[in-house]
């Protein structure tokens, strides 16, 4: 069947207006790229958009070039990855556990942990527990304070709660455990959330720096975010040299870019749980 004219019309106007919010979106992304890779001058003049005029790696010849660079990325690596996973076992394992309603003393737990989002202890007190219990300069001292984030419980939470109870019942029946319900029966059928909470997690432990700037003292045990902040904050400072002068001029955009590229490559590959496990664990509240 043919389309209608005023169908026809809202198709197009429709494809319009999404063509415009992605470039509307992108347009900043593309405009850091675009600084990125252009030289001083264009960019001083304020004539960069999105394509680079003037093509120039200095400032990730310089960056990338450096030792310290790459130990420190390996850092964020390492950090990221190991407090991810502690993340999202603690949380899984607490979320599950809030979800039945037949948990002794469940509200109790649920305002406690609610509680934690509008109260917290301050710096200085964090600062005194983290060096009472020997853990400054070491990668617990960036894990394990963050290790549960309230909001990701709560979703993860709300989706155990709409989770089939029969299924629970049928595999209780069959003999297996609550561990092992959770393992085989629910954690396979939670893929969406979970991987939702994973990219959530791994996000904010990648883009971590105050942490380890309270925490930690020596160079090589910084991640990358505060390797690139102490580059950004030297380049504030006047320079002398045509290179000194390129640095400083596209550092703000090399730095954002070398940022976020990983998680701009991770993203692709959780996009398509991304929305349905938010959707998912806000049906309830």
């Amino acid at each position: 069947m043919r389309d209608s004219r005023g169908y026809t019309v809202f198709r197009v106007v429709n494809a319009v207006l999404i063509l415009a919010i992605c470039f509307v979106t992108l347009y900043p992304f593309l405009n850091v790229v675009a600084v990125a890779f252009s030289s001083q001058g264009y960019i001083n003049a304020g004539q960069v958009s999105v394509i680079p005029l003037g093509f120039n790696v200095t400032t990730f010849g310089i960056v990338m070039g450096d030792p310290m660079f790459w130990r420190n990325y390996g850092n964020t690596i390492l950090y990221t990855t190991v407090a991810t996973a502690i993340s999202m076992v603690l949380t899984t394992i607490f979320a599950y556990a809030l979800s039945k309603k037949r948990l002794k003393g469940r509200a109790f737990f649920v305002g406690i942990a609610v509680f934690t989002m509008f109260f917290a202890g301050g710096i200085i007190p964090n600062y005194v527990l983290i060096n009472s219990l020997g853990w400054r300069n070491t990668i617990w001292a960036i894990v394990i304070p963050n290790a549960i984030s309230i909001f990701n419980l709560l979703v993860m939470k709300a989706f155990f709660e709409n989770f089939p109870e029969e299924l629970e019942e049928a595999a209780a029946i069959d003999g297996l455990t609550t561990y092992g319900i959770l393992w085989r029966i629910v954690l396979p059928l939670s893929k969406a959330v979970i991987a939702t909470m994973v990219l959530f997690y791994a996000v904010t432990f990648w883009n971590s720096w105050f942490s380890a700037v309270l925490y930690m003292s020596k160079p090589e045990l910084y991640p990358v975010t505060v390797y690139l902040r102490n580059l950004l904050l030297s380049s504030a400072q006047p320079q002398d040299s045509a290179e000194g002068l390129q640095i400083a001029a596209n550092v703000k955009a090399v730095t954002m870019l070398l940022t976020v590229l990983p998680i701009v490559c991770l993203y692709p590959f959780l996009q398509k749980y991304f929305v349905s496990g938010v959707m998912l664990g806000s049906v309830k509240a």
